[in-house]
Formats: structure tokens, sequence, C-alpha cells
């Protein structure tokens, strides 16, 4: 590792460490000319697969997109960053453990969507809307009976109703 301040190819590794949950290695490095120490981070270099459009294009993976869709379906919604975080983790590590060069735009969309149907409700069905392209009122209603179908009382209690207000008891009502 060359010196950032005396541009030295001679430095050695005075400490190491795991960083960031152990996704990296923390070093700090002395150099052996002028005596300046630094610190170093190393990851492993993994390739994200290319993402195979609807329409048979092909383009490089790119977490900023995928941020950006999730982001915007949890537009002021009462969830955590860090949830978010966690949540575009879990889905690119779906994606490297498919081992595949190619992934499609497809399935990114369904984990997508099984995030979300974890954290937020209501940005589920955004994105969902969206995502498989709702045409009329009725679609709406068909997937919300869908969610609310799946949902176990444990996720239920953690999760805002569609309409404030209206308990679970008043919903079976109607």
């Amino acid at each position: 590792m060359r010196c950032p301040f005396c541009n030295a190819q001679d430095t050695r590794v005075v400490d190491s460490r795991l960083a960031n949950e152990g996704d990296q290695v923390r070093r700090r490095r002395e150099c052996q000319q002028c005596g300046a120490r630094f610190t170093t981070y190393e990851t492993a270099e993994l390739l994200m697969p290319r993402v195979v459009k609807s329409s048979n294009d092909r383009e490089e993976f790119s977490e900023d997109k995928l941020r950006t869709g999730i982001l915007r379906a949890l537009e002021k919604r009462p969830v955590d960053t860090d949830q978010v975080e966690q949540a575009i983790s879990r889905i690119m590590h779906h994606i490297r453990t498919q081992g595949e060069r190619e992934v499609s735009s497809r399935d990114i969309g369904e984990w997508v969507m099984m995030e979300l149907r974890e954290l937020d409700q209501v940005a589920y069905v955004r994105f969902a809307s969206v995502y498989r392209s709702f045409e009329d009122v009725s679609e709406f209603r068909d997937e919300i009976d869908r969610l609310e179908q799946a949902l176990s009382p444990e996720m239920k209690k953690h999760q805002l109703s569609f309409l404030a207000g209206e308990s679970t008891d008043q919903k079976k009502k109607s």
C-alpha cells in the first residue's frame, strides 16, 4: 500500500480489526519512510449481476435505483432509515446469492415487494400499484384484501390501518 503522504511504497500494518458489522477490515498502517500513520478499509469486491429489463435490455445493477424506488414508496411513512437500509441489504444479498450473471427486473421487484410488505402496508400497495400497473380501483381493493389476509396478527399490530381510526372489528363488519 502506497503512503498517501510521501508516496513511498513501503508501509506496514500496525493494527487490523473488523469494521462495519464484519463486512470490512480496518487496517492502521505506518509508512516506513516518513513515519505517518493512516487507515485503510478492505472490502470484498462482489460483482452484482446485470439486470434484464422486461424489454430484454440489459443494464448494470444500480443500488441507487433500488433505494430511490423503495424511498419513493415509503415517502411520508413512519419507517426508520435503519429499517430501509437493512431491507436494501437483504435484497442485495438475495441478488448476490442467486449466483447468476443476470437477474430479471421482475425478480428484483418481487423481492422489493416482499420487503415493503414487512415494513409498511401503504408503501407496499403504492409500490405494487406502479409495479403491477393497476388499472382501476378494484385492483387496489383486491391487492389490499390479499395483503390483509396474508398478515399475521403480530404484523397487523405494527402496521398503521389503511383507514385512520377504523378498527379491525369495524373492517370485518363492513
